[in-house]
Parts: C-alpha cells; sequence; structure tokens
C-alpha cells in the first residue's frame, strides 16, 4: 500500500519458538518462521518437564518445542531419543534432592514412581533458564565485534539474562557528545613505530613492546595508530581497537556479587583484555543516576578524567563483558585511558590489561575506585553537599587487603 511507504519497524521480542507456538495454536502457517503445511505437525522435544513410573514403565513429561505447553504430552521413555535433554532433567532433579530443605542434603533416590511438584516445578525452571542463557549467549556472540567467544553459565541460582541490558561495542554518546572529533589525519610510517608515529606525535612514547604487552607504567595515556594513518591492520600500535583476543564467561556467582567474568584462556601480564564502553553522559547527569544506582546497591559509572571531569560512561543499560566484571580490592586488571580515533583529552576510551598472570578459569576484576571516585569515608563525606553525600556499599571481594566498601 502507499500509505506504508513511510512506515519504520521495531524488532520482534519474541523468541521464535513463542512464535511457532502461536501459529500452531491458531493451526496458521508462516514460512518466515519455519511452520508449513508440512511442518505444523511436526514434533520435537524441547525439555522434558516431570516423570512418572506406571506398571514398569518410565514415562516423562514432555514439552514440545514450537507448542504451547497445553500441548505437553506423557511418552514412555524407549519412544524418546534425547540423551542430553535426560541428562539435565536427572542432574536438575538430583541438585534439588541434594540441596534439600534448610541446607540439609538429603538422600537422592534414583528409582522414585513419581516427583513431588515442588521437584518438576524446579526442572522446568532450570530448563527454561537453560534455554534463555542459551539464547543469550548467541545474542552476545552475534552482535559482538571481535572474534573471541563469550560464554555464558549459571549453576548457582534460577536468574536469567538482564530484561534491561543492551550489548554494545563502543561507546553510545548521549545527544550533543561528540565521541570522534573528526580526526584527518594519521602516520606515515611504513613500519611502525618511526620517528613521526603517533605516540611520539602526542609527546608520549609507545605503549607496547614487540610482544604487544604493555609496557607503560599506570596513569601514562596510550595512543594508537587510527583509521586515517598509513601502517595496516598488524601494525604494533593496534592493540584496543581490535577487541578482546581471549574467549571469556559470564558467569553467576556464589557469594552474592551477581555476575562475573572468568576468562577460559591464560593471559600473560600487561596483555589487553577488554575495553570498557558505555553510554557516555555529562558529570551533572552522572551525578543523578548516581543516586538511583546507590539505592539499588549497583555501580556502573566510571568517570573520564582523565583530563577533566566533564563526562562518565554509565554501562548500567548499554555496554559490553565489562558491564559484568566485578571489582576487587586487589585487582588483575588495570585502567588505562586511550586515544584513537578522538584526540579529545575529555574523551578517552577505557582499557583493561592485566596486571598479572591469569589462569583459565580465573575471575577477572578491577578496582573501581581507579575510576577516580571520590572515596566516601565517614570523615570526607561531612564536607559534602547533601547531593554528593552517597550510600555506601558492602564490597565482597574477599581479598586480604579489602577497604570494605565499593566507594
Amino acid at each position: 500500500m502507499e500509505g506504508w511507504r513511510g512506515a519504520w519497524y521495531v524488532p520482534c521480542l519474541a523468541s521464535l519458538e513463542t512464535l511457532q507456538e502461536l501459529c500452531r495454536k491458531e493451526n496458521l502457517t508462516c514460512k518466515s518462521i519455519g511452520i508449513t503445511n508440512r511442518s505444523l505437525k511436526s514434533y520435537e522435544v524441547e525439555y522434558l518437564c516431570d516423570y512418572k513410573v506406571e506398571e514398569g514403565k518410565a514415562y516423562y513429561l514432555v514439552k514440545w518445542k514450537g507448542w504451547p505447553e497445553s500441548s505437553n504430552t506423557w511418552e514412555p521413555r524407549k519412544h524418546l531419543n534425547c540423551p542430553l535433554l535426560i541428562q539435565n532433567f536427572v542432574r536438575d532433579k538430583n541438585e534439588y534432592l541434594s540441596r534439600g530443605r534448610e541446607g540439609k542434603a538429603m538422600k537422592v533416590r534414583n528409582h522414585v514412581k513419581t516427583l513431588k511438584p515442588a521437584i518438576a516445578d524446579y526442572i522446568v525452571k532450570k530448563a527454561k533458564q537453560r534455554i534463555a542463557l542459551q539464547r543469550w549467549k548467541e545474542e552476545l556472540n552475534r552482535k559482538k565485534n571481535h572474534r573471541a567467544m563469550i560464554l555464558v553459565e549459571n549453576t548457582v541460582d534460577l536468574e536469567g539474562p538482564p530484561l534491561d541490558f543492551y550489548y554494545i561495542n563502543e561507546y553510545k554518546p548521549a545527544p550533543g557528545i561528540n565521541v570522534l572529533n573528526g580526526i584527518t589525519t594519521g602516520c606515515e610510517c611504513a613500519d611502525c613505530p618511526a620517528e613521526k608515529c603517533c605516540p611520539k606525535e602526542a609527546g608520549f612514547i609507545l605503549a607496547y613492546n614487540k610482544r604487544k604487552k604493555l609496557k607503560i607504567q599506570p596513569g601514562l595515556p596510550i595512543y594508537e595508530c587510527n583509521s586515517y594513518c598509513r601502517c595496516g591492520p598488524d601494525c604494533p600500535n593496534r592493540i584496543v581497537q581490535k577487541g578482546t583476543p581471549y574467549s571469556l564467561c559470564i558467569f553467576r556467582t556464589n557469594n552474592g556479587r551477581g555476575w562475573g567474568v572468568k576468562t577460559l584462556q591464560k593471559i600473560k601480564t600487561n596483555s589487553f583484555v577488554m575495553e570498557y564502553v558505555g553510554e557516555v553522559i555529562t558529570s551533572e547527569e552522572a551525578e543523578r543516576r548516581g543516586q538511583l544506582y546507590d539505592n539499588q546497591g549497583n555501580t556502573y559509572l566510571f568517570d573520564l578524567d582523565y583530563d577533566s571531569d566533564e563526562f562518565t560512561v554509565d554501562a548500567a543499560r548499554y555496554g559490553n563483558v565489562s558491564h559484568f566484571v566485578n571489582h576487587s580490592c586487589d585487582p588483575n586488571l588495570q585502567v588505562f585511558n586511550v586515544f584513537i580515533d578522538n584526540l579529545d583529552l575529555r574523551l578517552p576510551r577505557i582499557a583493561l590489561f592485566s596486571t598479572r598472570t591469569i589462569k583459565a578459569g580465573e575471575e577477572l576484576t578491577f578496582d573501581y575506585q581507579m575510576k577516580g571516585s571520590i572515596d566516601l569515608t565517614s570523615d570526607s563525606a561531612e564536607g559534602l553537599s547533601p547531593s554528593k553525600k552517597r550510600i555506601r556499599t558492602v564490597c565482597k571481594c574477599g581479598a586480604v587487603c579489602c577497604r570494605g566498601y565499593l566507594n
């Protein structure tokens, strides 16, 4: 229709399986989501909901993929060709039983004839969580712009993906803020670093050694070659701009710190690990949001205070893997200011480098007070206006040198 030419569209938030369920419920076909006349009656096990034994035969209550829960059916074990789903079912059942009531372990029986409703309910919740986390992992890996993989893991509780978090790869500036200052020149080096390479032009030394590891001290800036430089992608002065080279896992912590991030690969000392990105906002807006975040017990504001305190990065709603990195008073990551395609000293990019060798499976952490925020001890808070007084957040890092608070 002529009137639809100017229409705009938003992505559908419903999953493919949800849309398929609606089609099958209404007996409709839709080729774009895989529901044709031929597949309208196709059946694939999505997860197992319950278990019983009748007349010596084992049966599982099956949730069929792309079908509403009202279509669940009891199927004999011998008809099911889904060993992984059965394995997940048994593991979730045993996990629930082993926890027991009030923390007391219960003996796991493998030959029960029926499951209690509470156990079946837990198994279904775990199955739905597993599916939701898998979809989230796929979404994160679709949106990232680096080669390394992002995994997701929760073996602690029933928490699913965060509902109000959107993955981005670079700064998302608020209206009126320009994170690219229109740089139009670069170095002419055929083999960086040369006499007039980007760091030297800015009055600093090259930040990396021949092994592409950091060689400068904290507090000094990093100037990388930019998109106008003559050098190619293998230039030793292009590190942060390539994104994280390590596969990482967002995991649920078991000590009340929410989500965390661990590396799946060994990381050597002074290696670039990830960039901290989010919304770039004014410090005035950051103060307003900070009051709200403090009341929620969250900390996502990162002050860009290399040269001034005009801007802040807020990774609460928009961010990358760094959104989930926890604080530690004895961290294994260090913050550095980086300049690439924007030489505005008020708007550096924030890069996290390893301070020591980090083993595969180890959690990644940085010190939130590296941001340059005020350390609000009881003494220092006295001279601040009411708007500046913040609720102090208790630190749970567990380090021997723990300061007790995040702020």
